[in-house]
């Protein structure tokens, strides 16, 4: 039902676990990964591996085929073809003593409403097969941990959504697992739990977890993965390391300008000017100019005045794995900014 390690500040290892964990064995690898839904194919032969102790991303827009590799990969669906082994275990084969060894965190918290934090956190380590002290005596150590031992003895269902995504993920760490799953982690949930999730997240993996972790934040995966893959219609697209994506954004350069209209389209005028120069919009009244060779801002200023328009602010922006992305997958940033915006509506 859930899994794996520990938390903030000095966090022991997870039972079982070492740096050098399994020897040069991945801790997830994955050959030909196929799976339908009748007519739709979820994913179309997704191949990756996830090194032991690694902090992995699956980065895609909404319907990119994350959560059906995570509910493939921890048995919670089965494959039409494909290879998966965990810790060395082959998953087709012995599929219970890989799960032994993950910890889910769904994209939907699956604890009871009418249990209580603690009752919630005790059921969890009993399915795990720990006995009563111990999975007690975890519970509590796993509420003070996350800032919620003063809700210990309150109902889940009365948690706020921030609340309630901590303990889902305190849950599925309960058994102290090697390898821990999160599904989209903080989509839906304030700015401020959010932070304290990454934090969380962050805490997990220097303790010595393997964590697989799927996002369509684009600034989640860059603030928190050492690698990651980009999956888009259930195809991985490309997957390496953060710095390796992050050096196809050096050697251009970005300047963003606010002008004083909200409701023209200067871009084509713009880029039929400057023709080595690529123009996107951004907002209302907000142009974003790339180039290959640092801008010359002043030729731009007058082009604006030319055309009526008052330049209210010219700033660089450092390039980001956004960029990366939507140069790799083809998507535009507005597709993910329209998630995010959907995510924080249901907030």
């Amino acid at each position: 039902m859930h899994p794996r390690s520990r938390q903030p500040a000095a966090v022991p290892m997870p039972r079982g676990f070492s740096a050098d964990a399994g020897g040069p064995e991945p801790a997830i690898e994955v050959r030909g990964l196929v799976k339908r839904f009748g007519p739709v194919q979820a994913l179309a032969g997704v191949d990756f591996t996830v090194r032991a102790g690694e902090l992995f991303g699956f980065l895609g827009p909404n319907g990119a085929g994350k959560t059906t590799t995570i509910n493939v990969l921890t048995g919670l669906a089965r494959p039409d073809s494909g290879t998966i082994r965990v810790a060395g275990i082959d998953c087709s084969a012995d599929p219970k003593a890989a799960q032994r060894l993950i910890g889910v965190v769904p994209d939907e918290s699956n604890l009871y409403p009418e249990l209580t934090g603690f009752e919630n956190l005790s059921f969890c380590g009993a399915l795990y097969g720990m006995r009563k002290r111990e999975r007690e005596a975890r519970a509590r150590e796993l509420l003070e941990t996350f800032g919620l031992a003063d809700a210990g003895d309150r109902r889940f269902g009365g948690y706020s959504k921030g609340m309630q995504r901590k303990l889902t993920i305190a849950a599925a760490i309960i058994h102290q697992p090697s390898i821990l799953f999160l599904d989209e982690p903080t989509t839906g949930i304030d700015v401020a739990s959010a932070r304290q999730i990454r934090q969380l997240i962050a805490d997990l993996h220097r303790s010595g977890a393997t964590i697989f972790l799927t996002t369509h934040y684009i600034e989640e995966a860059e603030r928190l993965c050492q690698r990651i893959a980009f999956i888009v219609a259930g195809r991985i697209v490309r997957t390496d390391s953060l710095a390796a994506l992050m050096q196809q954004a050096e050697g251009r350069h970005i300047v963003e300008f606010s002008l004083s209209a909200t409701d023209r389209d200067l871009c084509r005028p713009l880029t039929a000017a400057f023709p080595d120069l690529r123009c996107e919009s951004v907002g209302a009244g907000r142009l974003r100019v790339e180039s290959s060779r640092p801008l010359n801002i002043g030729p731009l200023v007058h082009f604006f005045e030319e055309h009526h328009l008052e330049v209210t602010e010219a700033r660089k922006v450092r390039p980001s794995l956004e960029e990366v992305f939507v140069r790799i997958t083809g998507l535009e940033t507005t597709a993910m900014q329209k998630e995010k915006e959907r995510a924080t509506a249901a907030q």
